[in-house]
This record gives structure tokens, C-alpha cells and sequence, in this order.
């Protein structure tokens, strides 16, 4: 049966290659982004289409797209959160102002397109909220602590959202890829840090060359990943949470087997630690 797709960020990047998927399955899709004529460029014009502005850092933006869509087609079944950037960067190196910039983005950009669809999905009593993290949002590393902190904060705000909205029939799914061939690492998606500290400068000179050089070589497809997440969000039966691509796969195991080595090197005191009046 055909349903309403709402997409951010689908002018460029995953978001065109999930438009593109979304429509093939036979579905409408309410493809946002901050200049909707690019929309149009990248998917063209189609009757299944509806390109609407979105800046997901302005909630008053989110609740006017979700509006415009429920007027134009009645209902919302599924949202994919895919807006996002990157702030690449040292922590000390990146400025107060782009660490905020990065979370206001890739965390409170989906909240707020959440907050606006939400009620529209309660009087369904169905619907699904899919949320794009990355394997950073499970695992950090340096050079991505202010990319990383957003998306653990995406993951812990969906995973506490899930048994909220769950007995209104509302379903959630959380997406971990891994390195996809995506524009996230394109200039108009990529920030480094704004701020120069001379103890870090040698490996900024070395990791930012290597960045640019990972762009449009990472090994994993966006049309495979896109595909791949409808057939998920079609099965009847969405993963709470889905880890996407072989190199995903594997860091999120080992940090698995390191999360339980590390519980069981202290499990004597962890579990010592019983109030003695109890």
C-alpha cells in the first residue's frame, strides 16, 4: 500500500538516493531541504514529489512542512531524519560556537522535525520515525568528538523516545552506517575546526588531507543503503536499531566485546557497592 514519505535533507547526498528508493516502492515523498528547487534538480518532477523548505534548526519551519504535506496528501507515515553535517575537528580546535552549530543540527534538527510530525502520528495511531545516525554515534574517535556527540545524543533521544511513543502504535529505527560514498565529507557538508592550537597541529595537517581523500571512496553504496532501509521500513517489523555496512558491522562488535570485557574486569566492585542498611 502506497504511504507518505517525509525526507530531510533530499537534495543532495543519501537523502536523493532515498527519495529515489522511496518512489520506486511506490510511495509519495515529501522531499524538504533549505532550497527545494534543488530538490527538483536532483529528482526532477514528479506527481509523487512534493518539494518543501526545510531548515530542520527552525522549528517553525518543520511544523509549516509537515502543514503543507498533510494538506497536499493527508497523512504521514514514515519520517527519515537524514539532514546533517559534519564539524571535523579537534575538540579544543573547534570553536564553542561550531560544536553548538553541529548539534543543533544533526540532534535538535531532528527533534524538531519530530516534535512537528509526532502529533500528526498519534491520530494515525501509526507511524515511523527513522533517524540517520552514523558508527560514530556508537563509537568515538578523535577528530569527530563534536560529530560523535551529536549522534550519541541522536541515539539516546531515540532510544528514550521509542517506549514513549510505542503504545500509539509509533515505531522507531535507528541507522548506524558505516563509510558510504555520501556527500557528508563535500565541502557544502564538511567544517573543520575554526580554532589552531600548536599541539595538535601536526596531525590536523595530517587527518584533514586524509578526509578529503576518503571523499567519494568510501566503500559502501547510498543507493544499496537506501534501498535496503525501505525494504526495513517496509517489512512489517523495523529493527529498533540497524547497523549498516561491513565496516559497521565490525567496529560495532568489537566495541561490543570491549563494553563486556571492560564490565567484567570490574565486575567485583562494580557489583560490591550495595547500600549496607539494604
Amino acid at each position: 500500500m502506497s504511504k507518505v514519505y517525509l525526507i530531510t535533507g533530499a537534495a543532495r547526498g543519501l537523502g536523493v538516493d532515498l527519495a529515489k528508493a522511496a518512489i520506486a516502492a511506490g510511495h509519495d515523498v515529501v522531499a524538504t531541504a533549505r532550497q527545494p528547487e534543488k530538490v527538483t534538480r536532483a529528482l526532477g518532477s514528479d506527481d509523487r514529489i512534493l518539494p518543501i523548505r526545510l531548515d530542520v534548526t527552525k522549528p517553525e519551519d518543520a511544523s509549516r512542512a509537515v502543514d503543507a504535506a498533510i494538506e497536499r496528501l493527508g497523512r504521514i507515515d514514515v519520517v527519515i531524519n537524514n539532514a546533517g553535517n559534519f564539524y571535523g575537528g579537534f575538540f579544543e580546535e573547534l570553536s564553542p560556537e561550531q560544536v553548538r552549530a553541529q548539534i543543533e543540527t544533526n540532534l535538535f534538527g531532528s527533534m524538531n522535525v519530530a516534535r512537528a510530525v509526532l502529533p500528526v502520528m498519534r491520530r494515525q495511531r501509526s507511524g515511523l520515525v527513522i533517524s540517520i545516525s552514523s558508527l560514530a554515534g556508537l563509537v568515538g574517535g578523535a577528530f569527530t568528538s563534536a560529530y560523535a556527540a551529536s549522534k550519541f545524543g541522536l541515539e539516546g533521544w531515540m532510544e528514550s523516545l521509542t517506549p514513549e511513543i510505542e503504545p500509539f502504535g509509533i515505531r522507531t529505527m535507528i541507522v548506524e552506517p558505516g563509510y558510504f560514498r555520501t556527500e557528508l565529507l563535500e565541502p557544502a557538508s564538511t567544517t573543520f575546526a575554526e580554532l589552531s592550537i600548536d599541539d595538535y597541529a601536526q596531525r590536523t595537517a595530517e587527518i584533514i588531507p586524509a578526509w578529503k581523500a576518503m571523499n567519494g571512496q568510501q566503500p559502501g553504496d547510498p543507493a544499496k543503503l537506501a534501498r535496503a532501509l525501505i525494504d526495513l521500513a517496509e517489512s512489517g517489523n523495523p529493527p529498533l536499531r540497524w547497523v549498516a555496512g561491513a565496516d559497521a558491522v565490525l567496529a560495532a562488535e568489537q566495541k561490543a566485546q570491549t563494553l563486556l570485557s571492560q564490565i567484567q574486569a570490574q565486575r567485583a566492585l562494580s557489583t560490591s557497592l550495595r547500600h549496607d542498611g539494604v
